[in-house]
């Protein structure tokens, strides 16, 4: 890893979409996950969603979006998000941009009375964040996760004594009810 590039961390506002498509082209090299950015961010079941852009001398580096999940048939207070997706230029890659996307992102979902943020995603890099894989917990993905990435699907409680009290399928905005999304 190289040294931590120092990047401001804001809300992402409408005007900033074309560079965050770009920043998630750059980052997975195809329009896929560029795509699937713009349908969450126009998707009412999706709402609310938290979009957070990173920026260094105001060249944006890197995106997260969190939109709306929920746990089966739990209590409203147990408010669950879904991480999704998560880039970083490739220049800036590996300077912790994406972990301070991450810190800040959960750390505004806490604050908002979010319970539960889920990811599928390396189980390598997203344990560093406090993510645990969710399926041996019982909190299952919207489709079945194949049985050799199944570490991929994690979650992270943000508030303590959760984890062992839940159980269910997680439920997602129309965008990522797509079954070839739920493979790592």
């Amino acid at each position: 890893m190289s040294a931590p590039l120092r990047a401001d961390i804001r809300d992402a506002a409408q005007s900033d979409l074309s560079g965050i498509l770009r920043i998630h082209q750059q980052a997975f090299g195809q329009a896929e996950e560029a795509a699937l950015v713009r349908a969450i961010l126009s998707d009412p079941t999706a709402q609310p969603t938290l979009s957070l852009l990173a920026e260094a001398e105001g060249r944006p580096l890197g995106h997260i979006l969190f939109s709306r999940a929920r746990l089966g048939s739990a209590p409203p207070d147990r408010a669950a998000a879904i991480l999704a997706p998560l880039a970083v230029v490739p220049e800036a890659q590996g300077k912790r941009i994406g972990g301070a996307l991450i810190a800040a992102g959960v750390e505004r979902l806490c604050a908002a009375g979010t319970a539960l943020v889920f990811v599928l995603g390396h189980p390598g890099y997203y344990r560093r964040f406090g993510f645990e894989p969710a399926g041996r917990l019982g909190l299952d993905a919207p489709y079945p996760i194949p049985a050799a990435q199944a570490e991929a699907w994690m979650v992270h409680a943000l508030r303590p004594g959760l984890i062992g009290t839940l159980r269910g399928t997680v439920a997602c905005c129309d965008a990522l009810m797509r079954p070839e999304l739920w493979r790592e």
